[in-house]
């Protein structure tokens, strides 16, 4: 689609996320020596500040509340992960983020240089095809997602050098919103990867592309809390506690519906706290 305006069009996509690193990068970055750089690099490490960011701040604050502001409400004193815990969490999500954000860097270039469906305002296709579009790209990407999930359990070499990582964390006093992205950085992408490939398969408005790829980062931190929100059909912490302690079960992403069409749903008791 952005292809087809051309040069003029195009170079929006690039004067946007122009604007977008020197609001990050010189707001954290000493001196000027940054704007010299090329500006795929200029936006890596704005996606850095801001993988980081989101990942800290959500995190911390989410911690905040159901381990210590709202102590043991949610969560049973038992299931309460050890600071030791969340630290070595914190430490694979650290030194995974630079890797993480390779990936929307290089949607952002595909996206500028017109090789995607991308659009650059709500207007250019209306309000009820950019919710039809944004419902289709919602759909691909939890399918994705729930395959890329699937194969990595059942090609054992992606789980044993890749997705294993991650599962070291498979009872509920391990998992915090921290292990939300504490993953091998080839897993992580892997599984965010449907996010990119459907930019070239449906009309996306950009800004939308880049929200929905780092809010991610909240999502993912939300379903490894181990609170069980109880709002169907939503993919929530109870379900996805489950799939850390089966391995076999609940493979999906946003909904339960992947797994209820493939057969791997399996319904979360309420172990943490009877209401």
């Amino acid at each position: 689609m952005a292809a087809a305006h051309g040069g003029d069009y195009l170079r929006r996509f690039v004067a946007e996320t122009e604007w977008y690193n020197e609001i990050v990068l010189s707001a954290v970055a000493p001196g000027d020596w940054w704007r010299g750089l090329p500006h795929p690099v200029q936006s890596w490490m704005r996606n850095c500040v801001g993988g980081y960011l989101l990942y800290f701040i959500s995190g911390f604050l989410w911690c905040f509340v159901i381990y210590y502001w709202k102590r043991h409400a949610y969560i049973p004193k038992d299931a309460v992960p050890t600071n030791e815990a969340m630290r070595k969490q914190i430490i694979v999500a650290s030194k995974a983020m630079p890797l993480y954000c390779a990936l929307p860097t290089l949607s952002e270039h595909m996206i500028e240089s017109g090789w995607t469906r991308c659009f650059f305002n709500i207007n250019e296709v209306g309000v009820p095809m950019y919710f039809i579009n944004l419902a289709l790209y919602l759909i691909f990407v939890e399918f994705g997602i729930y395959w890329m999930h699937r194969e990595l359990h059942d090609i054992k070499p992606l789980y044993k050098y890749l997705h294993a990582t991650h599962h070291i964390y498979n009872k509920e006093n391990t998992l915090s919103p921290f292990a939300g992205l504490a993953f091998h950085p080839v897993d992580g992408i892997l599984q965010a990867i449907p996010h990119v490939f459907a930019l070239f398969i449906f009309p996306t408005h950009f800004r939308t592309s880049i929200a929905l790829l780092f809010l991610e980062a909240v999502w993912t931190a939300n379903i490894h809390d181990c609170i069980h929100g109880k709002v169907w059909p939503v993919m929530g912490a109870g379900y996805h506690t489950i799939h850390h302690t089966t391995y076999r079960h609940n493979y999906g992403h946003y909904t339960i519906w992947m797994d209820w069409m493939f057969g791997t749903l399996r319904e979360p008791v309420d172990i943490l706290k009877n209401e």
